[in-house]
C-alpha cells in the first residue's frame, strides 16, 4: 500500500530553522528530518512504499530520496508537484504514482503522532462497507498551548500545567483514502481541507478514525521545541511501535545528522 506524505510546504512560520533554505519537512527534530520520522512511524508498522508530494526546496528532498534509495531497502519517489499548489492538487499530481490499488495512505510532512495504523486501515475498510465512505481521517485531541486553572471561591483549586484537551477533537492529518476521491478534484489550486473534505462529510462519505493518543504539529518554534522536548523521552512517543531502528534514521540520518 502506498504512502504519500504532502512535503510541499515552506514553513515560514518556523523561521530561522528554515532560512528559505530548506523545506518544512527537513526541519530537524533530535537531529533527524522531520520526514524521516514520519517514514519511521509508517516503516515500524509495516510500510514501505512511499510518494513524497513535494514543491518548495525539491532538490533537498531529492538529496532524502537518493539517500534513502542507497541507504535503505525502502521504495520513495519524490514528485515535482509544483510551488503553490494546493493540497488537493498535490494529490491530484501523484495520482500516477499510486498504482492501480484502490487505497492509500496520507499526511502531512509536518506532524507526529503514534497511530495505530492497522486500527486505522480497520476502521476505515469497516466504514467503506457499511457507509460507502472515501475517506478516513484520524481525529486527535489537540495539545494545550496554556496551563489550565480551576477556581472555587476566589482560590485556585487545580493548577494544572499544559496538556491535551480532552473534550475537543481536531483532525490530526492522518487518512486513509480511496483513489476514487482524486475524481473530485479538477485544478491543482483545489485544497483538500477547504473544496473536498467539507463535500465528503455533507454526503455523509467522510469518517472519523479518533485517536486518544500523543499527537503533536510541527507550525511554530513552540510547536518545534515541544517535539524537542518529546524526542528526550525513550522511546519517543510517536515511535512506540517500534521494534527494531526505523530505516531512515538507522545510524542517524546520514547527510542530515
Amino acid at each position: 500500500m502506498k504512502t504519500v506524505i504532502l512535503a510541499g510546504g515552506k514553513g515560514t512560520r518556523l523561521g530561522e530553522h528554515t532560512r528559505d533554505l530548506i523545506p518544512k519537512p527537513m526541519v530537524k527534530v533530535g537531529g533527524i528530518p522531520i520526514l524521516a520520522h514520519i517514514m519511521s512511524l509508517y516503516t515500524d508498522q509495516g510500510m514501505s512504499d512511499f510518494v513524497v508530494a513535494a514543491g518548495h526546496k525539491i532538490e533537498v528532498l531529492h538529496r532524502f530520496e537518493t539517500w534513502i534509495a542507497t541507504k535503505t531497502n525502502l521504495r520513495c519517489v519524490v514528485v515535482d508537484t509544483g510551488l503553490d499548489t494546493g493540497t488537493a492538487g498535490r494529490l491530484r499530481a501523484v495520482r500516477g504514482f499510486l498504482g492501480s490499488g484502490g487505497t492509500f495512505l496520507m499526511t502531512y510532512g509536518d506532524g507526529l503522532a503514534d497511530v495505530n495504523l492497522r486500527a486505522l486501515l480497520d476502521h476505515h475498510h469497516r466504514m467503506r462497507t457499511d457507509h460507502g465512505v472515501l475517506v478516513t481521517l484520524t481525529a486527535a485531541h489537540p495539545p494545550a498551548r496554556f496551563g489550565t486553572i480551576i477556581i472555587r471561591d476566589g482560590l485556585c483549586t487545580v493548577f494544572g500545567e499544559k496538556s491535551q484537551d480532552p473534550s475537543t477533537w481536531i483532525s490530526a492529518g492522518f487518512f486513509v483514502m480511496e483513489i476514487g476521491v482524486l475524481d473530485f478534484v479538477h485544478s491543482d489550486s483545489m485544497s483538500l481541507e477547504y473544496d473536498i473534505l467539507p463535500i465528503l462529510a455533507h454526503q455523509g462519505r467522510l469518517a472519523v478514525y479518533q485517536h486518544p493518543g500523543y499527537f503533536q504539529m510541527m507550525d511554530t518554534p513552540r510547536d518545534l521545541a515541544a517535539l524537542e522536548e518529546a524526542w528526550k523521552q525513550q522511546p519517543p512517543p510517536w515511535a512506540r511501535w517500534r521494534k527494531r531502528p526505523a530505516a531512515p534514521a538507522a545510524g542517524g540520518a546520514g547527510p542530515f545528522s
